[in-house]
């Protein structure tokens, strides 16, 4: 017989307290649906995918969007604050200084994923989808392929397409080509 366990929910007001107070310093935890989640360590393809294809999204979309790497974004509706691989935002300069990107700021998120597979593609596009961002992308560094996440409703992703070559317009900038072989080179 399993006995019933209860687990904790946080809310994002004591979440930042305990990153204030320091309780969270030197972890690699991000917060997802009220939870508090230990993140895979970063090994070398991730490391590497994360800064290679963020600087190859630069270069195409200039300065109409802002690439933040490994930075939280807040999602109220589901008490969440992930830190995505690449978060696509507007570029809002300062205000960053005030809070981390909501949804209606976030083009669209990019996950590269070895052993968090199977995390980035439920609980986290559960929460993106609830939050209404119009994309998810994930990496599978397991078998090199792109899966893109689109047509949100009822909280889920309606579409998600594998890709291992061909170009890719994001839903924000149709007129911005992205080559999957780049993505996954």
């Amino acid at each position: 017989m399993t006995p019933n366990v209860t687990i904790a929910k946080w809310t994002l007001e004591q979440y930042h307290r305990m990153i204030a107070a320091g309780i969270l310093t030197d972890q690699r935890v991000e917060l997802l649906n009220g939870e508090i989640i230990e993140m895979s360590p970063e090994g070398e393809s991730h490391a590497f995918y994360t800064s290679t294809i963020g600087d190859y999204l630069r270069s195409r979309l200039g300065n109409r969007a802002q690439i933040r790497e490994s930075h939280p974004i807040t999602i109220p509706a589901t008490q969440s604050e992930p830190k995505p691989d690449l978060a696509i935002v507007q570029p809002l300069g300062r205000e960053y200084l005030q809070h981390h990107p909501y949804p209606e700021n976030i083009f669209w998120l990019i996950e590269f994923s070895h052993t968090s597979l199977r995390k980035d593609l439920d609980p986290k596009a559960k929460a993106y989808a609830t939050a209404g961002i119009p994309e998810y992308w994930v990496v599978n560094l397991q078998v090199m392929e792109l899966i893109v996440m689109r047509e949100v409703a009822n909280g889920e992703y309606q579409s998600q397409t594998p890709l291992t070559d061909g170009i890719i317009h994001p839903i924000a900038f149709p007129d911005v080509a992205i080559s999957v072989q780049q993505l996954l080179d």
